[in-house]
């Protein structure tokens, strides 16, 4: 911690809902500024932890009674088993048995950090969206609830804080002081916070919008919308860096998106490089990227877009690397840092849903391009990109293979001989737009589940050769049926392997 730093806890507070007969064994331990958190788990030792160790507490082994005491002393638990105890920070996380009875609690004691932005109150102050990175417990969450703060009572911004698990702004229906005159809205079920966030800005006209952990593809729609809306946007994000997040096939958008693009021969011989690239889709929702090492140290991107453009091309990738000296000073310093590089397109275990696909489709030849006659391209591209159908948007008549076209435009005879397929729409709107893509990727669907079972068989007779498992590329519910029943039918084993967007096929020996 920087010695500019200050630290609030209301521990008394947090004291208070522990059993009677621990309280002031807690209360007068040495390291009591130091105290993580309670474990009380029935039927053992009720535990103290801090910082690299833990203690055992004197006294018989946790029964009901003091578990029932705890929750008594607490807000209700919602649905994902948390509780809090009203305007402080601190966390109450239960344990149930079989039976929903709370068998175990974790009760972890809730910190307000004053002066942790410090280091990068400049980059805050800039109006940019910012998006900040690092493993849980690194003090993003503690650095969100002071930039509310500052902006709303330094600055006089109009700050809303979409608070999904009250951990920015505590439990209660009043806020935390930590975040001064910000405003904060709860957020009744997580799969809900997208809704909440773009409720924000409809119905309260914030300037400044402060979520933590953005975690999947709606609440990344949701961040781009905002930041669409001129409303400076700050946040976190699941992943530890950059890379992470340009390898997070949910939440790329956050960076601009990446596709795979298939080039025409001589682009490819001109630029020296494979015919199917990655290349950014979009412009960034945010600008400027935190990179937190520790509560001290951190990566600074300042230009988003240049900086996933130069790592989709393997250029060098600077950033200002800022730390706190041992006499408390910020010191700062740009540098080349190392990047792990675009994903490669012949690495599986790189490679997203999306990609996987547009790969399997291109050695198939079936990478669809797709023509835009009088409709909005981003609009396409985007559709393209949310149905996770393997086309690429062109603007050569000779390489498309299908055009989704105005109704206008197709009655005038503008489109092109030689274009396999025509979709029409009334009108240049998202929703039409995404309705023909859909019907585009139903037309096609017929192509990809032959190419499924074709690559099914091709591993059921690898099997058998080699007498080892095979996994086959990642598909849809429905076609991973298909697969399996047809290898049921050549007497062999299966198995679905893999979390979502990867679940696949494995192929199981005799």
């Amino acid at each position: 911690m920087s010695q500019r730093e200050t630290v609030t806890s209301n521990l008394d507070e947090f004291i208070a809902v522990l059993p009677e007969r621990v309280q002031q064994q807690v209360r007068a331990h040495a390291d009591l500024d130091d105290l993580i958190e309670v474990v009380v788990d029935l039927g053992r030792p009720i535990e103290a932890r801090f910082p690299g160790k833990f203690e055992l507490l004197d006294g018989p082994p946790a029964t009901r009674a003091d578990i029932k005491g705890i929750v008594t002393r607490v807000g209700e638990f919602d649905r994902d088993n948390r509780a809090g105890i009203e305007a402080t920070l601190h966390r109450i996380s239960a344990i149930r048995n079989r039976h929903g009875e709370v068998v175990g609690l974790t009760c972890r004691v809730g910190r307000a950090v004053f002066g942790t932005i410090n280091i990068i109150r400049d980059v805050i102050e800039t109006g940019e969206n910012i998006l900040m990175l690092g493993r849980p417990g690194v003090g993003k969450t503690t650095k969100l609830r002071e930039v509310a703060r500052v902006l709303a009572d330094e600055f006089d911004k109009r700050v809303v804080v979409v608070d999904t698990n009250n951990e920015i702004a505590g439990d209660g229906d009043i806020p935390h002081p930590a975040i001064g005159r910000a405003r904060r809205m709860q957020v009744p079920h997580d799969r809900e916070q997208h809704q909440v966030m773009i409720e924000a800005v409809e119905n309260h006209m914030p300037e400044v919008i402060v979520i933590d952990e953005i975690g999947n593809e709606a609440e990344a729609f949701a961040a781009r919308t905002i930041a669409e809306r001129g409303v400076q946007l700050i946040a976190t994000a699941h992943g530890n860096n950059l890379e992470n997040l340009m390898a997070n096939p949910t939440l790329a958008d956050l960076i601009g998106g990446i596709q795979a693009v298939t080039l025409g021969d001589e682009e490819a011989k001109k630029r020296g490089t494979q015919k199917t690239v990655l290349e950014r889709m979009a412009p960034p929702t945010f600008d400027i990227i935190i990179e937190i090492a520790d509560i001290n140290q951190l990566a600074i991107h300042h230009d988003v877009t240049d900086t996933v453009d130069r790592i989709l091309l393997g250029e060098p990738v600077t950033a200002e690397l800022r730390r706190y000296d041992t006499a408390g000073q910020i010191v700062a310093v740009e540098r080349e840092v190392e990047a792990a590089g675009p994903p490669q397109l012949d690495q599986t275990d790189e490679l997203d849903a999306l990609e996987l696909e547009l790969r399997r489709a291109e050695r198939h030849g079936r990478v669809m391009q797709v023509l835009a006659i009088g409709v909005n391209r981003e609009h396409l591209e985007r559709a393209l990109r949310e149905q996770r159908f393997p086309a690429s948007v062109t603007n050569s008549v000779e390489d498309a293979d299908a055009a989704i076209a105005l109704e206008w435009a197709v009655e005038q005879g503008q489109v092109p001989e030689g274009v396999e397929q025509v979709l029409s729409v009334r009108s240049d709107t998202y929703t039409q737009i995404r309705d023909a893509v859909r019907a585009l990727a139903e037309s096609a669907e017929s192509g990809r589940e032959a190419f499924a079972l074709r690559e099914a068989r091709e591993a059921m007779q690898r099997v058998i050769d080699r007498d080892e498992p095979v996994e086959l590329l990642p598909q849809s519910a429905y076609v991973r049926r298909l697969q399996h029943e047809l290898i049921a039918k050549h007497d062999l084993e299966s198995a679905t392997v893999g979390e979502p967007p990867r679940r696949r096929v494995r192929v199981l020996p005799p």
